[in-house]
Protein backbone atom coordinates (compact mmCIF):
# COMPACT_ATOMS: atom_id res chain seq x y z
CA UNK A 1 0.00 0.00 0.00
CA UNK A 2 1.11 3.46 -0.82
CA UNK A 3 2.19 5.74 1.38
CA UNK A 4 0.25 9.41 1.56
CA UNK A 5 2.52 11.65 0.17
CA UNK A 6 1.54 14.54 2.70
CA UNK A 7 2.46 12.25 5.65
CA UNK A 8 6.35 12.09 4.44
CA UNK A 9 8.29 14.72 5.91
CA UNK A 10 10.04 15.88 2.22
CA UNK A 11 6.50 16.28 0.77
CA UNK A 12 5.56 18.93 4.08
CA UNK A 13 6.18 22.32 4.01
CA UNK A 14 8.71 24.30 5.78
CA UNK A 15 8.53 26.83 7.81
CA UNK A 16 11.49 29.76 6.57
CA UNK A 17 12.25 33.25 7.17
CA UNK A 18 15.75 35.36 6.11
CA UNK A 19 16.72 37.37 9.25
CA UNK A 20 20.03 39.35 10.34
CA UNK A 21 21.62 38.53 13.19
CA UNK A 22 22.29 40.47 16.42
CA UNK A 23 25.31 40.01 18.73
CA UNK A 24 24.66 38.75 21.95
CA UNK A 25 25.79 42.13 24.04
CA UNK A 26 23.30 43.73 22.15
CA UNK A 27 20.37 40.88 23.12
CA UNK A 28 21.18 40.86 26.78
CA UNK A 29 21.39 44.97 26.90
CA UNK A 30 17.15 44.48 25.51
CA UNK A 31 16.93 41.61 27.74
CA UNK A 32 18.09 44.43 30.81
CA UNK A 33 16.01 47.58 29.52
CA UNK A 34 12.67 45.06 29.17
CA UNK A 35 13.00 43.75 32.49
CA UNK A 36 10.33 46.07 34.82
CA UNK A 37 7.80 45.82 31.69
CA UNK A 38 8.68 41.36 31.77
CA UNK A 39 8.05 42.07 35.74
CA UNK A 40 4.25 43.55 34.88
CA UNK A 41 3.59 41.30 32.31
CA UNK A 42 4.42 37.94 32.93
CA UNK A 43 1.69 36.26 31.00
CA UNK A 44 3.19 37.55 27.63
CA UNK A 45 4.55 35.65 25.44
CA UNK A 46 8.42 36.70 26.07
CA UNK A 47 11.00 35.90 22.91
CA UNK A 48 14.03 34.16 24.28
CA UNK A 49 17.17 36.46 23.97
CA UNK A 50 18.71 33.42 21.53
CA UNK A 51 16.17 33.78 18.87
CA UNK A 52 15.87 37.25 18.76
CA UNK A 53 16.86 38.75 15.44
CA UNK A 54 15.62 41.09 12.79
CA UNK A 55 13.44 39.29 10.68
CA UNK A 56 13.95 40.89 6.85
CA UNK A 57 11.89 38.54 4.74
CA UNK A 58 9.35 35.81 6.34
CA UNK A 59 8.79 33.52 3.72
CA UNK A 60 6.08 31.27 5.81
CA UNK A 61 5.14 27.71 4.70
CA UNK A 62 7.68 27.36 1.55
CA UNK A 63 8.03 23.36 -0.40
CA UNK A 64 10.73 21.65 -0.11
CA UNK A 65 10.87 22.05 -4.15
CA UNK A 66 11.46 25.80 -3.76
CA UNK A 67 13.99 25.61 -0.75
CA UNK A 68 17.19 25.30 -3.52
CA UNK A 69 15.65 28.41 -5.25
CA UNK A 70 15.07 30.26 -2.12
CA UNK A 71 19.11 29.77 -1.02
CA UNK A 72 20.09 30.59 -4.40
CA UNK A 73 17.85 33.95 -4.54
CA UNK A 74 18.91 35.00 -1.22
CA UNK A 75 22.70 34.25 -2.18
CA UNK A 76 22.76 36.78 -4.82
CA UNK A 77 20.85 39.31 -3.02
CA UNK A 78 23.59 39.23 -0.48
CA UNK A 79 26.04 38.82 -2.80
CA UNK A 80 24.69 42.66 -3.99
CA UNK A 81 24.65 44.07 -0.59
CA UNK A 82 27.81 45.63 1.11
CA UNK A 83 28.46 44.81 5.00
CA UNK A 84 26.89 48.21 6.83
CA UNK A 85 26.90 49.01 10.31
CA UNK A 86 23.79 49.07 12.77
CA UNK A 87 23.10 49.41 16.22
CA UNK A 88 20.18 48.73 18.77
CA UNK A 89 18.40 52.00 19.65
CA UNK A 90 15.04 52.42 21.59
CA UNK A 91 11.91 50.89 22.53
CA UNK A 92 8.40 50.99 20.37
CA UNK A 93 5.34 48.54 20.39
CA UNK A 94 2.85 47.54 17.51
CA UNK A 95 0.43 48.60 16.86
CA UNK A 96 1.15 51.28 19.94
CA UNK A 97 2.15 51.54 22.86
CA UNK A 98 -1.52 52.28 24.60
CA UNK A 99 -2.69 49.20 22.88
CA UNK A 100 0.38 46.66 22.14
CA UNK A 101 0.02 43.73 20.81
CA UNK A 102 4.42 43.26 20.06
CA UNK A 103 6.85 44.63 22.36
CA UNK A 104 10.51 45.58 20.26
CA UNK A 105 13.69 47.01 19.97
CA UNK A 106 14.38 49.08 17.17
CA UNK A 107 17.66 48.87 14.87
CA UNK A 108 19.03 51.63 13.45
CA UNK A 109 18.80 51.59 9.63
CA UNK A 110 21.52 54.52 8.68
CA UNK A 111 20.97 54.89 4.65
CA UNK A 112 18.26 52.67 4.82
CA UNK A 113 20.45 49.82 4.30
CA UNK A 114 18.20 47.36 6.48
CA UNK A 115 15.28 48.47 4.56
CA UNK A 116 16.84 48.31 0.77
CA UNK A 117 17.88 44.35 1.73
CA UNK A 118 14.20 43.58 2.64
CA UNK A 119 12.79 44.93 -0.03
CA UNK A 120 15.01 43.18 -2.16
CA UNK A 121 14.54 40.43 -1.05
CA UNK A 122 10.51 40.95 -1.32
CA UNK A 123 10.99 41.69 -5.03
CA UNK A 124 13.44 39.12 -5.87
CA UNK A 125 11.34 36.28 -3.98
CA UNK A 126 8.47 37.39 -5.74
CA UNK A 127 8.08 35.26 -8.51
CA UNK A 128 7.26 32.26 -5.87
CA UNK A 129 5.96 33.50 -2.37
CA UNK A 130 3.27 36.41 -1.21
CA UNK A 131 4.97 39.87 -0.54
CA UNK A 132 4.32 41.40 2.89
CA UNK A 133 1.91 44.10 2.97
CA UNK A 134 3.15 45.56 5.92
CA UNK A 135 6.03 48.51 5.68
CA UNK A 136 8.99 47.19 6.75
CA UNK A 137 10.72 48.13 10.31
CA UNK A 138 14.21 46.68 11.53
CA UNK A 139 13.25 45.30 14.67
CA UNK A 140 13.90 42.74 17.45
CA UNK A 141 10.44 41.14 18.53
CA UNK A 142 10.88 40.99 22.53
CA UNK A 143 7.16 39.93 23.72
CA UNK A 144 3.65 39.24 22.37
CA UNK A 145 0.60 40.04 24.29
CA UNK A 146 -3.20 38.49 23.60
CA UNK A 147 -4.89 40.54 24.58
CA UNK A 148 -3.14 43.86 23.99
CA UNK A 149 -1.60 45.41 27.06
CA UNK A 150 -0.62 49.26 27.82
CA UNK A 151 2.93 49.85 28.13
CA UNK A 152 2.90 53.04 29.25
CA UNK A 153 4.70 56.20 27.43
CA UNK A 154 7.78 55.82 29.62
CA UNK A 155 8.83 52.97 26.90
CA UNK A 156 9.23 55.69 24.09
CA UNK A 157 11.72 57.07 25.89
CA UNK A 158 13.82 54.47 26.93
CA UNK A 159 17.66 55.53 26.52
CA UNK A 160 18.16 52.07 25.32
CA UNK A 161 21.17 52.04 22.79
CA UNK A 162 24.01 49.36 21.90
CA UNK A 163 27.76 49.53 20.50
CA UNK A 164 27.53 49.69 16.78
CA UNK A 165 28.29 46.31 15.50
CA UNK A 166 28.27 45.54 11.68
CA UNK A 167 26.47 43.65 9.75
CA UNK A 168 28.01 40.91 7.55
CA UNK A 169 25.66 38.27 6.53
CA UNK A 170 21.77 36.86 5.76
CA UNK A 171 20.54 33.81 7.43
CA UNK A 172 17.87 31.63 6.05
CA UNK A 173 16.49 30.09 8.83
CA UNK A 174 13.90 27.06 9.65
CA UNK A 175 11.21 27.57 12.25
CA UNK A 176 10.52 24.32 13.89
CA UNK A 177 7.47 25.49 15.70
CA UNK A 178 7.66 23.85 19.46
CA UNK A 179 6.91 24.71 23.16
CA UNK A 180 8.10 26.69 24.94
CA UNK A 181 9.47 28.87 22.18
CA UNK A 182 10.44 27.83 18.38
CA UNK A 183 13.69 26.35 17.47
CA UNK A 184 15.44 28.14 14.54
CA UNK A 185 17.99 25.92 12.08
CA UNK A 186 20.15 28.07 9.80
CA UNK A 187 19.84 26.38 6.19
CA UNK A 188 22.46 28.79 4.61
CA UNK A 189 24.38 31.93 5.51
CA UNK A 190 25.46 34.39 2.92
CA UNK A 191 27.96 37.12 3.23
CA UNK A 192 26.75 40.79 2.53
CA UNK A 193 28.99 41.13 -0.44
CA UNK A 194 29.50 38.04 -1.93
Amino acid sequence: MARDRASRPEARPLRLFVAVEVPEEARELVAAAVAPWRESFPRGKWVPTQNQHVTLKFLGSTWPRLVRWVIETVGAVAAGAEPFESRVAGLGAFPSARRARVLWAGLEDPGGRMGALSAALEDALSAELEPEKRAFTAHLTVARFEPPVELGEELGRSELRSKPFTVERLVLFRSHLQRPAPRYEPLGTFPLGG
